[in-house]
């Protein structure tokens, strides 16, 4: 993973000299990238896996700011880093996947959190590679794997996937949580048997992956969770 660093020198850094031009205006990441939520790359957004591609939208003198093709989702990457960049030689499409075939790939897509789960990990605001996971980096993660995109954030899943009763809850289908009471800020996988697993916070949460229950229990977590719990929702199709 190559993340954030600084540099004396960044500010005599410029694109034109350090990333080749691309034909199409894509270039894929060739290896695991931090990506930050502005210009100055203090805090991190999210994750480029090794292989996803972007395009480049602008530039400031300590960081590009890119797309990332696969979810439209913007951040910047230091000037230092775009040497890990290299153009594209085809641009990404996006493929289409039916219901039917996602419900094929629900267990290996609940397998994938339980077993990240089972690897030590911790809440990482941003993390959607592994081992450390926000939310909805996790959720993102699970489907990708197999192909199916959603979109990075939770409230944005929300909106994408199709908004079902929680009588109708299946496998597989997402939870969402408002634990601020503003919009949708936390989301879950569900598993079955009024089960959820999540990547939760340490001030309410477990620090890391977790499965909690959809049902009024005692656990500290568990409670928290429960009366937050705003809207269930089930993906259709990938982005």
């Amino acid at each position: 993973m190559v993340l954030f660093k600084s540099s004396k020198s960044l500010g005599k850094l410029t694109m034109n000299n350090l990333l080749p031009p691309s034909s199409n205006g894509e270039y894929i990441c060739t290896c695991n990238l931090d990506l930050a939520d502005s210009f100055l790359c203090q805090e991190l957004a999210t994750q480029a896996k090794k292989g996803r591609h972007l395009t480049i939208l602008a530039q400031e003198s300590t960081a590009i700011q890119v797309c990332l093709s696969e979810d439209k989702y913007v951040a910047w990457l230091p000037l230092e880093n775009i040497k890990y960049l290299k153009p594209a030689s085809e641009i990404y499409h996006s493929v289409s996947v039916s219901r039917t075939e996602i419900e094929l790939k629900i267990p290996e897509i609940i397998a994938f959190t339980q077993e990240a789960k089972l690897q030590e990990n911790y809440y990482l605001w941003g993390g959607n590679i592994g081992l450390n996971y926000d939310c909805s980096g996790l959720i993102q993660a699970a489907f990708s794997t197999f192909n199916i995109w959603l979109p990075r954030d939770s409230y944005q899943q929300a909106e994408f996937t199709q908004t079902i009763d929680k009588s109708e809850l299946l496998p597989g289908d997402l939870i969402f949580f408002a634990t601020k009471k503003a919009r949708i800020n936390h989301v879950a996988l569900y598993l079955g048997n009024n089960e959820y697993i999540h990547s939760s916070g340490k001030e309410n949460g477990r620090n890391g992956i977790g499965i909690d229950k959809i049902i009024e229990d005692s656990d500290p977590v568990t409670h928290f969770y429960y009366q937050y719990i705003c809207q269930f929702g089930r993906v259709m199709n990938s982005l």
